[in-house]
């Protein structure tokens, strides 16, 4: 039920997977970081800071640093085969907003992967889900751990559907990475950044037909847009890391609601914020031509 709904809409997937999979390197950060006392130097939010300012050199070499330093944490692999997954997304132009305001633009255009760095991108999830897993079959309720595993599946996603043009695959690593990320936030009810997974799904199926949507609720799936849009709202206001991020689709939001205004003011925060992030400056001058 899930896969044909897809396919009838396929660009709107593309964004949940690609949300959640971005969504997914930023949330556990959060539980990461808190209390271990890094210098502002060597830390995964100086490495984060770094990709959302498109430094992926500088980004990969923090994170092999804090990997040296943790080398029991999955987060500094997790953490590093995102710096690889974010360079091929801006080698490639994926994150153009305007791929998926224009279904059709995004649907036909292939994009050359880089084996060298798909090998090095897989390599990195393959330490992070040993060292996650190894976490889990002694404490099934680590945060830190489970944290891991929602990134490294929403990674795969990402890969799959937006580079690799494999939705069946991408929509399994999709559905796992969600599973993680709901027995978080049963944990911890409190992280407001894991409310951006919750926004998506119901935003993204909230845009199906009703008889889709009807569909998608018999198989547990949440479908209301307009609670999805308040839910990405609290991230965007309260997460510590995926604010950003949370910000960014509500940009896409107004654009698919031709309201520019809005779209306008949230990049112009973004492109402040991170002055040396392109993307942000591009897309904003688009809106404003």
């Amino acid at each position: 039920m899930i896969h044909f709904g897809l396919k009838r809409n396929h660009i709107l997937f593309k964004i949940s997977v690609l949300a959640c999979g971005l969504a997914c390197a930023l949330v556990l950060l959060e539980h990461a970081h808190a209390g271990t006392g890094e210098s502002d130097e060597l830390s995964l939010d100086t490495g984060f800071r770094q990709l959302y300012n498109l430094d992926f050199e500088s980004a990969h070499k923090t994170f092999e640093a804090w990997q040296e330093q943790h080398p029991d944490d999955p987060m500094g692999a997790a953490s590093n085969a995102a710096a690889y997954l974010f360079g091929e997304f801006d080698r490639l132009h994926i994150l153009e907003l305007s791929r998926f305001i224009d279904n059709k633009k995004f649907d036909n255009q292939k994009f050359p992967a880089d084996p060298k760095v798909k090998a090095a991108f897989e390599a990195e999830l393959a330490k992070a889900d040993d060292i996650a897993e190894k976490i889990l079959a002694q404490s099934a309720d680590d945060p830190n751990a489970l944290l891991a595993r929602t990134l490294s599946d929403g990674m795969r996603a990402d890969y799959a559907v937006l580079i690799a043009k494999q939705t069946r695959p991408g929509l399994n690593f999709l559905k796992s990475s969600r599973s993680f990320a709901e027995k978080l936030i049963r944990i911890d009810p409190n992280c407001h950044d894991a409310y951006l997974a919750l926004g998506i799904e119901n935003y993204i199926l909230g845009l199906r037909s009703a008889p889709t949507r009807w569909m998608l609720r018999l198989s547990g799936a949440q479908t209301n847009k307009d609670k999805g849009v308040e839910y990405l709202k609290i991230t965007a206001q309260k997460g510590r890391y995926l604010g950003p991020y949370a910000r960014l689709l509500l940009a896409i939001a107004a654009l698919r609601d031709e309201d520019k205004a809005t779209a306008k003011k949230l990049l112009s925060d973004l492109a402040r914020e991170f002055p040396n992030n392109r993307l942000y400056q591009i897309e904003l001058a688009r809106l404003r031509g």
